[in-house]
């Protein structure tokens, strides 16, 4: 269901098939929870999680909605708006694992609400060459003004100290959520690991992009650590984030 929803906005030519799909899906979610699902493979197994782990219907719903308002395709206004965007969808993808792992904790639940954030702005940060190739740009405008750099910029491929500014204070709040939701780790259940190892993965790029002096347009960044793999096993074996 999640990878369909990311794949609407690019697949869709017309905003108004855009919002039938996605009230296909708030249809859909309103059958599943009231045990009578459609006839239709991805809705029949979010059932069967729904039954199995309980899982709550607001988180859903917030993301099916959330990434209706995204159809809109229009760069965020400014970096709160992003935030929130990234709250609402994967954080609460997080909330849901977190159901489906049986952790019940505010810990978890804050760490969930922070890395769900970092991962929003590392994905917008990570996307804006193939939006750029695509003369796209959805970076928040307020720091995007605060630097002088324009949209033109973004879609030339513009490597001028204003474009790595936009792009260092964009990844520098992105660290920041991830530094809030390692401060909870301590108090995190050891069970919550496997939803929030993908912080490896977070950390690498944002570490990967400081030493390019957050060139977002760096060829580099198109490379695979080779020791990403080794380092997300590391870390579930210490079950830590």
């Amino acid at each position: 269901m999640w990878s369909w929803h990311r794949q609407v906005k690019d697949s869709i030519s017309q905003k108004t098939i855009g919002l039938m799909r996605m009230q296909f899906w708030k249809t859909a979610l309103d059958e599943i929870y009231r045990d009578d699902p459609p006839n239709q493979p991805v809705s029949t197994e979010l059932w069967r999680a729904v039954k199995t782990h309980g899982l709550t219907k607001r988180w859903l719903t917030r993301i099916v909605t959330e990434r209706e308002k995204d159809l809109d395709d229009r760069a965020y206004r400014n970096l709160q708006e992003l935030e929130k965007y990234s709250e609402n969808t994967q954080s609460s993808l997080l909330y849901l694992l977190l159901e489906c792992l049986g952790v019940k904790n505010v810990h978890a639940d804050h760490a969930a609400s922070h890395i769900g954030k970092a991962q929003g702005i590392v994905t917008c940060l990570r996307a804006t060459p193939y939006h750029s190739s695509r003369r796209k740009v959805y970076l928040p405008m307020d720091i995007c003004m605060l630097h002088g750099a324009s949209q033109e910029d973004f879609i030339r491929g513009s490597r001028e100290k204003n474009v790595r500014d936009v792009v260092y204070d964009i990844a520098s709040q992105a660290h920041v959520h991830l530094e809030h939701a390692r401060s909870f780790s301590r108090d995190v259940p050891a069970a919550a690991t496997p939803a929030f190892i993908h912080t490896v993965a977070l950390e690498d790029y944002l570490q990967r992009i400081r030493k390019v002096d957050f060139d977002v347009f760096h060829k580099s960044l198109l490379n695979r650590n080779p020791l990403l793999p080794f380092q997300l096993y590391l870390r579930s074996w210490k079950k830590t984030y």
